[in-house]
């Protein structure tokens, strides 16, 4: 092992027995794909009960499997000039309107385009260092497809600080969205601990075991029969927590295609939700500020298509 390597190891369960190994890691660690695994295994990292085993390989109840994951080198994100829509700037922070198809930091995947290219070349390097190159100023993230009001830490004093209040739940955060389906209430809170997927460990799902605990509230505005536009409050901050919370209700966010159906309706580009209120303590002057960020084009142009064609009761 070289330094910055970590092992992982996983016990085979009784239903596992007979899987192939690199399909067994994969459902069985997180943030680990298959191909991955078979890089693992290629490369002469994984074994089974400390014999090294080939992708074909199948497990056996009761084996101890040990992956070795190589130290992560971070690729340097690199300044680009892309016009930001910033709602508000002082010398501790930023507060972005990101626009829907942007993904917030780098991956080696998609090196370029990010949030944080921009806010590179916006900041030249006034920017917080805490989650290293690739993630500089970032403090929280919102999904690819999900638009709306993200904070940039310009230092690391500023960082801690909004850090610490995401940290207890004390950020005010606000989504609007637009479900699938009719709901019920006017108003009720989804409380259900999220985690992997234990059928497919790409997707976020309610748990019965393990998982972290997430309340999400929300709040009828208008009703469209088919489906509902919603105002969502936020108690805790997971991974896709809304987009989960909903679905595990049956109303998925509308061209929502990974935790709804597989087909966007009204030609949608991923789900219908934007983060338009996030309010905090002012890391510098202790007042609480509070910002909203307007809804994108796509989104009013989707409310007066549906206000239009279907009847609306408004709440």
């Amino acid at each position: 092992m070289s330094e910055g390597d970590r092992t992982i190891s996983v016990t085979v369960a009784e239903e596992g027995n007979g899987s192939r190994v690199d399909a067994y890691l994969a459902e069985n660690v997180d943030d680990l794909t298959r191909s991955y695994a078979q890089t693992l295994i290629k490369d002469g990292r994984v074994t089974m009960d400390g014999k090294v085993v080939r992708s074909s390989t199948r497990v056996k109840t009761g084996a101890l499997v040990e992956a070795v994951i190589p130290a992560p080198r971070e690729l340097s994100a690199k300044p680009e000039e892309i016009d930001l829509d910033i709602l508000y700037e002082d010398e501790d922070l930023l507060i972005i309107n990101k626009p829907k198809g942007m993904t917030v930091h780098p991956a080696p995947g998609s090196p370029d385009h990010t949030l944080v290219n921009g806010v590179l070349w916006h900041c030249r390097g006034q920017l917080s260092g805490i989650n290293g190159v690739l993630r500089p100023g970032i403090v929280h993230r919102i999904d690819k497809d999900t638009t709306g009001a993200l904070i940039v830490c310009k230092n690391d004093t500023a960082h801690r600080k909004i850090a610490d209040q995401l940290a207890v739940h004390s950020i005010t955060r606000k989504y609007r969205g637009i479900v699938s389906g009719n709901l019920r209430d006017d108003t009720g809170t989804i409380e259900g601990n999220i985690g992997r997927n234990p059928k497919d460990r790409k997707k976020m799902a309610v748990v019965k075991e393990g998982g972290k605990p997430a309340v999400t509230h929300y709040r009828v505005l208008e009703r469209f029969g088919k489906c509902t536009y919603c105002e969502f409050s936020l108690e805790t901050g997971r991974t896709h927590q809304i987009r989960v919370h909903m679905a595990s209700i049956g109303h998925p966010l509308l061209g929502d295609t990974v935790y709804g159906p597989n087909k966007c309706p009204y030609k949608l580009e991923g789900q219908t939700l934007h983060a338009e209120v996030i309010g905090f303590i002012h890391p510098s002057t202790g007042e609480y500020v509070e910002f909203h960020a307007p809804l994108p084009a796509y989104f009013e142009d989707l409310l007066r298509k549906l206000r239009g064609n279907e009847i609306t009761q408004q709440r």
